[in-house]
């Protein structure tokens, strides 16, 4: 038979008592300067050291050559204290749980007044203080509040909260803690040589943690260890199975799993955790241990070895996975894994609340609100890796040329035409044979089914009265600087959205149906919008704030909003060249005699001239002028009164055109609008920029159709 090693190795002078410096220093210097109380309060958790304290404080006072805070250890009251001793009859220790009634009481406060038998003070131990029932604490009161010269006692308690306000302002309160991993890992490392067994690696932190702080219960977790060791020591396989928590390999493969997005291995995890018959409480517990260890090596980096009691090895296995996880995904994965463990308790599944709780870890979308950085996190590692954020070219992404159509022999009248708008304009004349600028590629996310053939009709049109606009530049290939922002913002652009229907309805109506994310850079945001009106209409009011508002509370980016028109010349991506070639609702203008220079004879699909190409953003023609052909004119969006249900199709646009065969006015093919629906400066509904009133504005903005007008 053998006595436990938490009794074996109970300390028996304050120097032996580790981690309670804070209440043995203070001790000592009282003894030996013979300021020491009549009573004492120790509190502090269970198998901390507290009793044991009492014990030492008894020999300190009963020691030959006391009161000091070094009992020698060779006269009779010290050795009866000793480990293994016979005890000391003038020291006494009482079991306050099961001796807390009144007679108790009134027994114990008829003993104190005898005098001790042999030692120099007879010292009350009560164990359990906090177990006394009121009634026992007002019999012994006022024998606490003034003993016999010769009484000493000692009140040991886990719940010093519970013990009766005026028996502990009547003591000296010593609170106790528990020890600190460090500390007692290097304790339990000596006591291990002592005893002569060899501990693996990764061992003594699984004690430290199972024994929790406390020194008493941590001994008899490693003595119950070597109880069960073999000729080759206790081994890591062997405390993990016996403790029951979860190996290491196995949590190393779920962090690098949630880190690479795999959930086939997190989910087989699971099934490795129920199969081998483990608690799945206890594997969520250990996860949630393994996160907190990498929070703190994103946290303090290096200096980690100071906070972790891990070994060195597994120390740099940290650093490689927190390094894989950014800062706010670790910080999530952990709360999620906290909330778990609340939910798993008491439940009547814990599997299916350990499956449920691995999908939220990897899918931190799911979560609007706390997702956010996780996404972000994962946005940035895969820039910083040089891998695509998505599917998306980066020719897409950046302003690319577009290859010109072969342009067919142009007729006199189409060449002369565009000299006299261009010339009226004080602009240079645009060259037949000039290379055309570069257009960017159109990023508009609701493509319009185009006609064959309308988009080059839209395209030859003049461009009338413009001012001289240079030519871009040739654009330079597409690098990761446009891209990685811009890109970012539109993976986050729907829950933008949806925060920005929270804050206004209608700049949610106006920029999500009829706007893209065209670029993020310098602070600033783009929009592109199907048309220059829109765009003014969204830059007239404050739309601009409420989707930045939206912006930095979803994303946390404070940045400038700014609206644009369809690149090109070209509305929304080609909707109005479609609207075009639907029956007539706008057709070409006769070519009068009094405007021939602004109304050209309509000819074949030719290619865009280069004024025309080179235009970044459509400018819409004053009151009253027509820009022929072109999709952009106030006539485009004004709907007839009788819109043609089907599509003609090509065979609209194979038709024969008439040329004018006589210099006389031609009448023309579409009335013009009512007196009433022309704009006015007056009018709240005009849209000065794109020319709609009254129907049109309703129709574009709001989405409305015209069913029937009514003519009284």
């Amino acid at each position: 038979m053998t006595t436990a090693l938490y009794r074996r190795y109970r300390p028996e002078t304050f120097e032996q008592v580790i981690g309670q410096e804070h209440v043995t220093a203070p001790l000592m210097q009282a003894l030996s300067k013979g300021r020491v109380t009549h009573a004492y309060l120790f509190s502090g958790p269970r198998g901390c050291g507290k009793t044991t304290s009492a014990r030492i404080l008894a020999r300190c006072l009963n020691c030959a050559q006391g009161p000091t805070p070094t009992p020698c250890g060779e006269c009779d009251s010290c050795v009866d204290l000793a480990n293994g001793g016979p005890g000391s009859i003038d020291v006494v220790e009482i079991d306050a749980a099961s001796h807390n009634g009144v007679d108790d009481a009134r027994d114990l406060r008829e003993r104190v007044s005898f005098a001790p038998a042999r030692d120099r003070f007879k010292v009350y131990i009560l164990d359990e203080a906090h177990m006394v029932s009121p009634q026992g604490f007002n019999a012994l009161l006022k024998t606490v509040e003034e003993p016999p010269p010769h009484v000493k006692f000692v009140f040991a308690t886990t719940e010093p909260d519970k013990v009766l306000t005026t028996i502990r302002s009547r003591t000296h309160h010593y609170p106790f803690r528990l020890v600190p991993p460090g500390q007692l890992t290097a304790y339990l490392a000596e006591l291990a040589e002592r005893e002569g067994v060899r501990i693996g690696k990764g061992v003594l932190p699984l004690v430290v943690r199972a024994g929790g702080g406390s020194v008493r219960d941590t001994l008899s977790v490693l003595d119950q260890l070597i109880a069960g060791a073999g000729d080759e020591g206790v081994t890591y396989d062997i405390a993990v199975s016996l403790l029951g928590y979860t190996h290491a390999s196995l949590l190393d493969d779920v962090v690098e799993a949630l880190a690479a997005g795999d959930g086939a291995t997190v989910f087989r995890a699971v099934e490795r955790v129920v199969d081998t018959g483990q608690e799945p409480r206890r594997f969520a517990d250990d996860l949630l241990q393994r996160l907190r260890d990498l929070v703190i090596v994103a946290a303090v980096g290096d200096a980690a070895a100071d906070a972790l009691a891990v070994p060195e090895d597994a120390l740099d296995r940290l650093q490689a996975q927190a390094s894989h996880l950014g800062r706010a995904e670790l910080s999530r994965a952990a709360d999620v894994v906290a909330a778990g463990l609340e939910q798993m308790t008491g439940a009547t599944s814990p599997r299916l609340q350990l499956e449920l709780l691995c999908a939220r870890l990897l899918l931190p979308g799911a979560d609007a609100d706390g997702g956010l950085g996780p996404r972000v996190d994962r946005i940035e590692r895969r820039l910083s890796a040089g891998l695509p954020l998505s599917a998306t070219p980066a020719a897409v992404l950046a302003p690319a040329p577009r290859p010109e159509p072969a342009p067919p022999a142009p007729a006199p009248v189409v060449e002369a035409a565009p000299a006299a708008p261009v010339a009226e304009a004080g602009g240079r004349p645009a060259a037949p044979g000039r290379a055309a600028a570069p257009v960017p590629v159109p990023t508009d996310p609701w493509p319009a089914a185009r006609t064959p053939g309308a988009a080059p009709a839209a395209s030859a049109a003049p461009v009338p009265a413009l001012a001289p606009v240079a030519p871009e530049p040739a654009p330079q290939p597409a690098g990761p600087a446009p891209g990685g922002d811009v890109e970012a913002v539109r993976r986050l652009w729907t829950d933008v959205l949806a925060k920005l229907f929270t804050l206004k309805r209608t700049t949610w109506s106006l920029v999500a149906e009829n706007s893209t994310v065209a670029d993020f850079r310098g602070g600033v945001l783009t929009l592109q919008f199907r048309t220059p009106g829109l765009a003014a209409t969204f830059a007239r009011a404050n739309h601009a704030g409420f989707v930045g508002e939206a912006l930095l509370e979803v994303t946390g980016i404070e940045a400038k909003v700014q609206a644009a028109g369809a690149p090109g010349g070209e509305t929304g991506g080609g909707r109005a060249p479609a609207r075009q070639s639907r029956g007539g609702w706008s057709t070409p203008a006769p070519q009068a005699p009094a405007e021939p220079a602004r109304r050209p004879a309509p000819a074949a699909p030719a290619a865009p001239p280069p004024a025309a190409r080179a235009t970044p953003d459509p400018v819409s023609p004053p009151p009253g002028t027509t820009a022929p052909g072109a999709g952009n004119s106030y006539y485009d969006d004004v709907p007839p009164p009788d819109e043609p249900v089907e599509d003609p199709g090509e065979e609209h646009l194979s038709r024969p055109r008439r040329q004018p065969a006589a210099p006389a006015p031609a009448p023309a093919p579409t009335p013009p609008p009512p007196a009433e629906d022309t704009p006015s400066r007056d009018d709240e509904d005009a849209d000065e920029d794109s020319q709609l009133v009254g129907a049109a504005v309703v129709e574009q903005i709001l989405g409305g159709k015209v069913i029937s007008t009514d003519e009284t």
